[in-house]
C-alpha cells in the first residue's frame, strides 16, 4: 500500500477504494484523551471507538456497550460489553495480534481523561461527575461499572464523544507522549502513516467488530488525507475529482459555488453532490449584563430596553441571504440551535426582525433614535469581521453607534474568559447532543473564570430550573424545562443569537453512504466508492 503516500493513482488502479479529503489546518493528535478540535475528532472517530455511539438523529445507540442498564437514582451506569471487539493489530501485542477488549481498559481509558499528569483536554466530561479512579468500576471482564456523584441525564450523550473512546493500555504506556501519533483502538480504521502537514493514510481494519446486512465494515479499503491549508486550492482538486470529499464553503469561492438562495449555480449542477443540513452551533453576539463591573455601570447595553431594541434590529433573513449565500437558519428563537433533540420555534420565543419596535423600545430606555447614548464597541474576530459589520449597519440605522474592533480569535476569546469585553461576537458549538450544552452557559456557577457564562448573566430561578432539569429523567418533561430556561435568557436579552449554523458537505458523484449528523462527525464506515 506504499503506493497510498504518492499521489500516485496506482492503489486505484489495482481496485483499491479510497476515500480523499483533504484538512486545511495540520492535526493536533490522533489521541482521544486530546479530541478537543474538529478535524482531530474526525480522524479519532475513524480509529477508535467508545461504549456508545450516536446515530445520524442523534440518538445513543449501542457501541462496544451491547446494552446498559441506569439505576433508578440516576448514579449508576452499567454496562455490558461485546465478546468480538479487539484492538487493531500492533507488535506491542502478543504475537502482533489485537486483543480482546475488556472493562478494565475503560477503567484505565476514562482515568486518563481525569489524570492531571495526563493533562487531557477531556477533563471536563467527568471533572464534576466523579471523585476518583475508584468510580470506574470493572466488575467482571465484560461488565463496566460507572457511579457519578450527581446525576446528568445527559450522560448517556456525553459518552459518545471521541475523548469517551476506549485505548489498550500496554501501546499508551509504552508511547506516552508519542501514542498521538501512535495510534491503536478497536474503529474502522486502523493507522498506517502520518507525516504531519502532509500526508495521512487509515487502512481498513479488517477484524472491525461491526457488520451491516452481515457484510463486515468498513466497506472502503483507506483513507488518503492531504493537508493543503489554501482552501481555494484545496476546492480546485475536488473540482479536478482529485478529493471526494470537501466541506466548508469559503467566502473566496462561495457565489462559485451557491446562489444567494443557497442553491447550486448552474456552473456546477449535477457535477457533484452537494448537501446542507443542521450543525449544531449558534453564531450570536453577546452583552456582557454583571453590573459589578465598571465597565458595564456605565454602559447604555445595561438596560434591557437598550438589548431587547438591538435584538429587534437586526435583519437575520437578509444577513444569512446575502452574506452567507443562505448557509444557516436566521435564528429567531433561543440560543439553543435548529437540530437539536427538544428544539421547538413555536415555543422558544426569540425575536424577529422589528425595527418599529426597536425604536420604540429605544425611545423608553430614554434614547430616542439613539439621542444621547453613548457609542459601543462591538469586538470581534478577523473572519466575521463582513457580518458584524453589517449589524453594525443596522444599528447605525436605528440611531446607535457602534465602533467595530476587529482582534485575532485568541485575544477576543481571552478577553470573554476574563470579562473583560462588553459587546462581542461569538459562536457556541455543540460538544453533545444535549440542550444542557447551552444553557450551562447561563448558569450562574459557571461565571468566568469557573465557567462559559461570559454574559455575566446571574438568575436565581433560572439556577433552580437547571438543577432541577440534572434530576429529571423524562426526556419530554426536560425539554420542557429546557424551553423555559431558553426562554428567560431570550427575554432578558444578555445575548443576540444571529443564525444557527448549516453544515455544507460535498461529495463525488459516485460517493454513496455518507452519514450526514447535526453534530458534524465525519462517519466514514459506510460509505462506498462505486
Amino acid at each position: 500500500m506504499i503506493a497510498l503516500y504518492s499521489c500516485s493513482p496506482s492503489a486505484e488502479d489495482q481496485g483499491k477504494k479510497v476515500f480523499n479529503l483533504n484538512l486545511d489546518q495540520n492535526l493536533t493528535s490522533l489521541d482521544p484523551a486530546f479530541a478537543r478540535n474538529q478535524y482531530a475528532i474526525w480522524m479519532i472517530n475513524q480509529i477508535f471507538d467508545g461504549l456508545v455511539q450516536i446515530d445520524s438523529a442523534l440518538h445513543t445507540v449501542p457501541s462496544i456497550a451491547k446494552s446498559w442498564e441506569v439505576s433508578e437514582d440516576g448514579l449508576s451506569y452499567t454496562f455490558q460489553l461485546r465478546n468480538d471487539v479487539f484492538f487493531q493489530d500492533d507488535p506491542l501485542f502478543k504475537n502482533g495480534k489485537g486483543r480482546k477488549v475488556n472493562a478494565s481498559d475503560f477503567v484505565y481509558s476514562f482515568n486518563r481523561l481525569i489524570d492531571p499528569k495526563v493533562g487531557s483536554s477531556g477533563g471536563w466530561i467527568f471533572s464534576d461527575k466523579v471523585d476518583d479512579i475508584h468510580n470506574f468500576v470493572a466488575l467482571n471482564d465484560s461488565t463496566f461499572r460507572i457511579n457519578l456523584t450527581k446525576p446528568f441525564p445527559a450522560f448517556l450523550n456525553l459518552l459518545c464523544t471521541q475523548y469517551c473512546m476506549v485505548v489498550p493500555r500496554e501501546v499508551v504506556e509504552h508511547y506516552g507522549k508519542d501514542f498521538r501519533s501512535h495510534p491503536v483502538g478497536t474503529g474502522p480504521f486502523k493507522f498506517k502513516y502520518w507525516k504531519e502537514d502532509e500526508i495521512l493514510v487509515l487502512l481498513k481494519n479488517e477484524h472491525f467488530w461491526e457488520k451491516e446486512n452481515g457484510v463486515r465494515l468498513p466497506y472502503l479499503d483507506a483513507v488518503k488525507v492531504t493537508f493543503i491549508s489554501d482552501k481555494q486550492s484545496a476546492f480546485m482538486n475536488f473540482i479536478k475529482k482529485d478529493l471526494d470529499y470537501f466541506n466548508s464553503v469559503d467566502g473566496s469561492y462561495r457565489d462559485d459555488i451557491l446562489t444567494k438562495s443557497g442553491n447550486m449555480t448552474s456552473k456546477y449542477k449535477d457535477k457533484f453532490q452537494l448537501i446542507k443540513a443542521p450543525y449544531l452551533s449558534t453564531e450570536y453576539v453577546g452583552i456582557l449584563v454583571d453590573t459589578s463591573k465598571s465597565m458595564v455601570k456605565n454602559s447604555p447595553l445595561r438596560f434591557k430596553k437598550v438589548r431587547q431594541a438591538i435584538n429587534y434590529g437586526i435583519d437575520k433573513p437578509k444577513l444569512v441571504k446575502y452574506l452567507r449565500n443562505s448557509i444557516g437558519t436566521p435564528a429567531t428563537s433561543g440560543f439553543v440551535p435548529k437540530g437539536m433533540p427538544g428544539f421547538d420555534s413555536t415555543i422558544v420565543k426569540g425575536y424577529h426582525y422589528e425595527p418599529a419596535k426597536a425604536a420604540r423600545l429605544l425611545a423608553e430606555a430614554g434614547y430616542p433614535n439613539g439621542k444621547g447614548m453613548p457609542e459601543v464597541t462591538l469586538v470581534t474576530s478577523t473572519s466575521y469581521k463582513d457580518l458584524i459589520e453589517f449589524i453594525q449597519g443596522e444599528l447605525t440605522t436605528l440611531g446607535i453607534r457602534v465602533k467595530v474592533d476587529v482582534r485575532p480569535s485568541a485575544s477576543l476569546r481571552e478577553l470573554m474568559a476574563k470579562n473583560e469585553v462588553n459587546f462581542f461576537r461569538g459562536s457556541w458549538i455543540a460538544d453533545y447532543p444535549d440542550a444542557e450544552n447551552y444553557l450551562s452557559v447561563f448558569y450562574s456557577k459557571n461565571k468566568v473564570p469557573f465557567g462559559p457564562n461570559y454574559t455575566g448573566y446571574f438568575n436565581k430561578e433560572f439556577d433552580k430550573l437547571f438543577v432541577q432539569s440534572y434530576y429529571e429523567r423524562d426526556a419530554k418533561k426536560r425539554y420542557i424545562l429546557n424551553q423555559r430556561m431558553d426562554n428567560m435568557v431570550m427575554e432578558h436579552a444578555s445575548v443576540v443569537p444571529i443564525l444557527y449554523d448549516q453544515s455544507v458537505t460535498m461529495l463525488q458523484n459516485n460517493i454513496s453512504g455518507y452519514s450526514i449528523n447535526p453534530l458534524s462527525w465525519m462517519i466514514l464506515k459506510r460509505v462506498k466508492k462505486n
